[in-house]
């Protein structure tokens, strides 16, 4: 698997013309050799893979990242990694832009010296079509974020706080096999429902109020992403009304989504059904992300998407919600997988309207 995503990083060099590129972000160096630690990166040329890392890391470099030779770095990770480039005779090297930190880059060149020219690269994209073992990994994650679904809505309870639901759900995915959130988990109840990214507070649950949970797991570094809104206690008009707009704006958008799809053609479908409920103002982020080794990655489902269209094995989710000042929210969301033909929605749990006794 590790040769396969080496080939494919010695292509997409070869093609862009450079003789070698070095690895700096975590999850892609992650993704090229396997490897799990930090402070570390890698030097690939079309005929050489290197993994610079230290003391601490050695041996376990050579057992996760067997395919790479290791150099060792005792002085400064960033003069090792130069004096790597120079031995290996790299005069076109790419670098990753978007994450190689400013000063380091400047320090590398510094180092390395005029004979070496650099070009910035984009290596996420490498990434996006996602092979059996990485499905396997976000399968188990999302399996976990549903076990914790189920778990919550047997715990919740009038006069709990936010912060008490968040830890219920991080502890529960914990003992499932997560290794940690995949991001600060959300739990925003009553007019707090208004906030898209309203993380967990010590504010307490009230009966009658719509409480939205957004959380994930993290299974062998691959995430998962859920949001389920309940109620405690029966739903009055409005709150059903929102409900079902946003219920069936999700399950639409899940119709949407297969091979070839446009990733602004599936969020603007959306986007219509919602304002023909009346709701598309209180709509204002876009309908879905790709996630995998990162919990936000392309494609995206949005107004400036630049994803054409879907391939098969890639991830998306369909997130969309209606956010009311001083009054609440309702979010949906599904982790879907891209088939030959569809999508399949990983997530299992219910989204039917759960109205839970108090």
């Amino acid at each position: 698997m590790i040769k396969d995503r080496i080939r494919a990083l010695r292509d997409y060099i070869k093609d862009k013309g450079l003789e070698g590129v070095l690895v700096s972000k975590e999850e892609n160096l992650h993704y090229f050799s396997g490897f799990t630690g930090d402070d570390t990166m890698l030097v690939v040329t079309h005929d050489d893979a290197v993994i610079v890392t230290d003391f601490r890391y050695v041996e376990q470099a050579q057992n996760e990242a067997p395919e790479y030779r290791i150099a060792k770095q005792e002085k400064g990770l960033l003069l090792r990694v130069s004096e790597v480039i120079k031995e290996l005779g790299i005069k076109k090297l790419g670098f990753e832009g978007g994450s190689l930190v400013f000063d380091w880059y400047g320090k590398i060149k510094e180092l390395v010296g005029d004979g070496v020219s650099f070009s910035s690269l984009e290596l996420n994209s490498l990434r996006q079509i996602k092979d059996q073992e990485e499905l396997n990994c976000i399968r188990r994650a999302v399996a976990i974020s549903d076990k914790a679904f189920e778990d919550i809505i047997t715990f919740i309870k009038p006069g709990m706080s936010e912060n008490q639901v968040a830890a219920r759900l991080e502890g529960v995915m914990r003992s499932l096999g997560s290794q940690r959130p995949a991001f600060t988990t959300i739990v925003a109840s009553g007019k707090r429902g208004s906030l898209p990214h309203g993380t967990a507070t010590e504010k307490l649950i009230n009966a009658g109020e719509f409480v939205t949970m957004d959380y994930g797991a993290v299974y062998e570094g691959y995430h998962s992403d859920i949001t389920r809104t309940i109620c405690l206690g029966p739903a009055d008009d409005r709150q059903r009304d929102v409900y079902d707009a946003v219920l069936k704006a999700q399950l639409l958008g899940l119709s949407l989504v297969k091979p070839g799809a446009a990733g602004k053609a599936v969020d603007g479908a959306v986007r219509r059904y919602l304002h023909e409920r009346g709701y598309a103002e209180y709509f204002g982020h876009g309908l879905g992300h790709s996630l995998g080794l990162e919990i936000h990655e392309a494609p995206t489902l949005s107004p400036r998407s630049t994803c054409e269209a879907l391939h098969p094995n890639t991830l998306i989710t369909v997130e969309p919600g209606v956010y009311i000042p001083d009054w609440g929210g309702v979010r949906i969301e599904d982790t879907v997988l891209v088939t030959d033909t569809s999508g399949e929605a990983l997530t299992s749990v219910t989204k039917e309207l759960i109205e839970l006794a108090v």
